[in-house]
């Protein structure tokens, strides 16, 4: 049976190239025996001794990529700071470009926009997979080639300044635009995949002669608060023009939504008349509840933002 150095020699000589195994055996070996050695002299029995060793030589794959300077990870700290930033970078706007994009030939050019929300998402994501591995790819062979970069050395001339204290969160910027964007793709999506009547027709739930004016109005308020909320974040809190542009905005939409909700304009005539409930008064009844319902969001929204930056002024 062979002895434990034996085999720990085995093991670790399967991971060094041919040329170099006789060396590498050599030299191990000498230093086994003699960290052996010096441990038996001091009368520690000899198997004991030999396990110690070799248990704090650690694993031999280890143990020979030292001997062979052979990388064990796939981007080392020389490279990794410039591979994460590049890759956040590029992930950030990249994917969601590719998918808007996706998602507007689809529903435009294609002429299928019930389909185009999926696509756009299974696009970015595509997009997403594909950067994160050519850019790790990349990075790889520049680490296992040692090719400089020849970027500037660091300097503390680029340190950031001290983060202000934030007030608005990421969370809460990212919950804002994800319900904007939801509010967004719904005016679409109603009248291009609206509910079906009973006898298979579409039948979109707001008047469709509203796109000529009143819906790409609205729709253009909701892309501005979408600029407002990115405004706010990157200020880190309410400022009074950011309180006066949000009331304007919160006006601009809500007046236009009451007054048609008030006058009867704002649901297809088509969609109260094929329901019995909507025709005895029922339409009625929920216009009331949607003007009182903005109005109180509108309000309130306004007057959170104008407590919230008076707060931080004080």
């Amino acid at each position: 049976m062979s002895s434990l150095t034996d085999r720990y020699l085995a093991a670790t000589l399967r991971a060094v190239p041919a040329p170099r195994r006789a060396e590498i055996a050599t030299e191990l070996r000498a230093a086994i025996e003699d960290m052996i050695d010096g441990r038996t002299d001091a009368g520690q029995e000899r198997g004991t001794v030999e396990r110690e060793v070799l248990t704090e030589l650690g694993n031999p794959e280890q143990l020979a990529a030292r001997y062979t300077d052979r990388r064990l990870q796939l981007i080392g700290p020389r490279y990794f700071l410039v591979w994460w930033r590049l890759l956040r970078m590029l992930l950030t706007f990249v994917p969601a470009i590719v998918g808007v994009v996706t998602g507007v030939v689809k529903a435009t050019v294609g002429g299928e926009p019930g389909p185009a929300i999926g696509a756009g998402v299974a696009s970015a994501l595509q997009t997403a997979v594909q950067i994160a591995f050519w850019v790790t790819l990349c990075f790889a062979v520049l680490e296992r080639t040692n090719t400089p970069l020849n970027l500037p050395a660091w300097s503390v001339d680029q340190l950031p300044e001290a983060p202000k204290e934030r007030r608005v969160t990421l969370v809460d910027s990212c919950a804002s635009i994800a319900f904007l964007v939801l509010a967004i793709a719904f005016l679409p999506w109603q009248h291009f995949q609206p509910w079906l009547s009973g006898d298979g027709s579409r039948l979109p739930i707001i008047d469709p002669a509203l796109w000529g004016f009143w819906l790409p109005v609205l729709l253009a308020v909701l892309v501005a608060t979408v600029g407002l909320e990115i405004a706010k974040y990157r200020a880190g809190r309410w400022t009074w023009p950011l309180v006066a542009a949000n009331a304007v905005l919160d006006l601009a939409f809500a007046v236009p939504v009451a007054w048609l909700l008030l006058t009867d304009r704002l649901l297809n005539p088509e969609l109260v008349r094929r329901f019995e409930w909507l025709r005895e008064g029922g339409v009625h009844d929920l216009t009331r509840i949607a003007v009182v319902v903005t109005a109180a969001i509108t309000a309130w929204d306004v007057i959170d933002s104008a407590v919230k930056a008076r707060r931080h002024a004080a």
